[in-house]
């Protein structure tokens, strides 16, 4: 049921973005794509920055005896972001399977599962104080003040549910994270994580580990704000300059109304309506706007379909341990994760 809810919203997000691009005119979207030339392939380089340094946060998170390779944590983040932004699911089934290959790195099931729970948590909250600093930029410069009143709406109703995140990783939350989880990203995904007791007691650990969750949240407010260089270049090459806090102002509630939308695949629609509403407020053409949003699209997918293909060369080599014959080198081969018996969804029988 959740599988065909998030293909319909899929469905739908494409519908939406093909009316708005229709009713700002085909022609009018094309020319603005065009006038931004070999600024696109800038975009791609950022938006790579990017991700890899969100890769560096979820990295941070493990204590130095049990942390994988920097490579791997920058390698499977770029897959998490393939799935999440490439695929019909939720913008979270790429965390969870994300978190499952981690495993193929003799990562123990429940802490990886942890590490990707505490990561979407940090990054969350990071993108709370990005999109707040956007209001708080919005109100300097003298903009909408209809626009800053929904924002700051908007920004509490997230507080609320960053708090509630939070309070589900306790204790008291177990049965919440066991029934949401699996839903989202399918139970096969979810099933080699280990006993939810286990992931909660590796999620202890990350908590009570201070300094790895201030430097991890100080990595992830970094990446946000590089970027706002997409913004930046994108107007610089359509000839219609803008000012950092402009770009800083559209990025940052661009990615808010990302973040509500969870539920639908690449927040398809709404990151288009959000920044038609967004570039309106500083007078841009609703054509450039849709031109803004299709050029991230479009990096979305040169780093996405790389992050496709090396998820499906990853799942190959765990089903086919040599090519013809030869053994794979270790180097290559990630080890697989030794079987937890108890690994099975749901709570540890005492």
């Amino acid at each position: 049921m959740v599988k065909q809810a998030g293909i319909a919203a899929w469905l739908f997000g494409i519908a939406a973005l093909v009316a708005l691009t229709l009713w700002c005119g085909v022609d009018a979207v094309g020319q603005a794509i065009a006038s931004i030339g070999w600024g696109i392939l800038l975009v791609v380089v950022v938006r790579t920055v990017t991700v890899a340094v969100a890769g560096a946060g979820w990295w941070l998170l493990f204590s130095a005896k049990l942390r994988p390779q920097l490579g791997t944590c920058l390698f499977l983040r770029f897959i998490r972001e393939a799935i999440n932004v490439l695929l019909p699911v939720a913008q979270v089934g790429g965390d969870v399977i994300g978190a499952r290959l981690l495993t193929t790195y003799a990562v123990p099931g429940a802490l990886a599962a942890a590490s990707v729970i505490v990561d979407i948590l940090i990054q969350a909250a990071a993108q709370f104080l990005f999109a707040a600093l956007g209001l708080l930029t919005l109100t300097a410069l003298g903009a909408d003040h209809a626009l800053a009143r929904s924002t700051a709406i908007g920004l509490a109703i997230a507080a609320l549910l960053l708090a509630g995140f939070y309070f589900a990783q306790r204790r008291g939350g177990q049965r919440i994270l066991q029934s949401i989880v699996p839903r989202l990203a399918g139970d096969r995904e979810w099933r080699v994580l280990g006993t939810i007791d286990a992931v909660y007691h590796n999620l202890a650990m990350i908590y009570a580990a201070r300094s790895s969750l201030i430097s991890s949240s100080i990595v992830h407010m970094v990446g946000w704000v590089i970027g706002v260089a997409e913004v930046w270049i994108v107007f610089a090459c359509m000839g219609h300059p803008i000012g950092i806090g402009e770009a800083l102002v559209i990025e940052s509630l661009m990615h808010a109304v990302r973040g509500a939308a969870f539920a639908v695949p690449s927040a398809l629609g709404a990151q288009e309506a959000a920044l038609v509403l967004l570039c309106a407020a500083f007078a841009i053409p609703p054509e450039q706007a849709i031109a803004l949003s299709l050029v991230k699209r479009a990096a979305d997918l040169a780093l996405g379909a790389p992050g496709l293909l090396g998820w499906q060369m990853l799942e190959w080599r765990r089903l086919v341990p040599s090519y013809h014959g030869a053994p794979v080198r270790a180097s290559v081969l990630p080890a697989r994760a030794p079987i937890d018996p108890r690994s099975r969804i749901g709570r540890a029988k005492g």
